[in-house]
């Protein structure tokens, strides 16, 4: 490569990152070649050992570095609680929140017809079997509350409906903290809805 392409193709590996675009990018790429090189070959070793390391769960496919994860192999969590979230980080999301101790399935996306992502692509399968194995009693549908979060929520939830395996769905309302005239409308109607 020339002594420029050496430095775009690093730009557009960058690029690749969600959120990142060519100016981001750019800064980052700089930084690290002017002002950080060691932590340039620390970034460059730990991703290289992330991809040749970092598999799926055989159980619930998050991400681990054994066969089975450590929330799998975890005896002391709840047997009958399945949690259904979309990827990795809206695990660990929950995790840190600590209120809840049951076991996860983890879809790795969720339905996107326009992008050709179907129920196969996702594990949907994989879910039933598992959800449908006798210990289960409830599956916690945790997925985003996107269109496509829901529309992944409502066809995981008619599939369960169909096995008689009862589910549920995370709530939604007003966040802790927030003022009423700075909340979204969608978010007051919700709220409104299932309020307890």
């Amino acid at each position: 490569m020339s002594d420029t392409g050496t430095l775009e193709a690093l730009v557009q590996a960058l690029r690749r990152l969600p959120g990142v675009g060519v100016k981001s990018a750019s800064r980052m790429a700089f930084h690290l070649l002017q002002n950080d090189r060691e932590g340039a070959e620390l970034l460059s070793r730990a991703l290289h050992e992330a991809s040749s390391r970092v598999r799926h769960c055989e159980r619930c496919h998050t991400f681990t570095e054994n066969p089975v994860c450590d929330t799998c192999l975890d005896d002391g969590r709840d047997a009958a609680r399945l949690c259904v979230v979309e990827t990795p980080a809206d695990q660990a999301a929950l995790e840190r929140t600590g209120a809840y101790k049951g076991y996860y399935y983890v879809l790795m996306g969720r339905l996107s017809p326009l992008d050709g992502i179907g129920p196969r692509d996702i594990g949907v399968q994989q879910l039933l079997q598992r959800a449908s194995d006798g210990v289960v009693q409830e599956v916690i549908l945790a997925t985003n509350f996107t269109a496509e979060g829901e529309a992944t929520a409502h066809v995981i939830s008619e599939a369960l409906q169909r096995k008689g395996v009862g589910f549920t769905r995370l709530a939604r309302g007003v966040p802790i903290g927030s003022e009423l005239e700075y909340v979204d409308l969608g978010t007051i109607a919700h709220a409104l809805a299932d309020r307890r």
